[in-house]
């Protein structure tokens, strides 16, 4: 997991091959005009902008997840939003039947071991090692998610 601003963009462009043009899409748009929906980007790279209000943190962490197929660059355009990580090597006891290929997802029956917190401009990279639950907070909360292929 990095956490940082998209002012610092530049330092992890050489830890992806699309992450150069991942971090490029996010520096040259208005985040905040976006609207919401699923964008294709380049091959391997989409982008998934979402509005919503916050969630309670035993909320959010029904949906405890992580990803195997791809790496998640989350930004908080508005709002401030909370989000919980455990390393998946903690995480044993997979809900659902383990893994969603279809929808490249696992949900856990675990709770986080950390929270931080992103505010406008900051992003955090999640790897397929990276359990996490999004969107806690109170209020609204925009954010611009980029799937990156591996």
């Amino acid at each position: 997991m990095i956490v940082d601003t998209l002012a610092n963009a530049e330092k992890y462009y050489g830890l992806h091959k699309n992450f150069k043009a991942a971090f490029e899409y996010l520096n040259s748009h208005d985040l905040a005009a976006l609207e919401d929906g699923k964008f294709d980007i380049a091959d391997g790279l989409k982008a998934i902008v979402a509005n919503g209000e916050g969630k309670t943190a035993e909320v959010a962490g029904q949906k405890f997840e992580c990803h195997d197929k791809n790496i998640d660059i989350q930004v908080c355009v508005r709002g401030n939003e909370t989000i919980g990580w455990k390393p998946r090597a903690k995480c044993t006891d997979a809900k659902d039947g383990g893994y969603n290929e279809e929808k490249d997802v696992t949900f856990f029956n675990h709770t986080p071991d950390m929270y931080f917190g992103l505010t406008d401009g900051q992003f955090v990279i999640f790897y397929p090692e990276d359990v996490h639950a999004p969107m806690i907070g109170e209020g609204p909360i925009k954010k611009v998610v980029l799937k990156v292929k591996i």
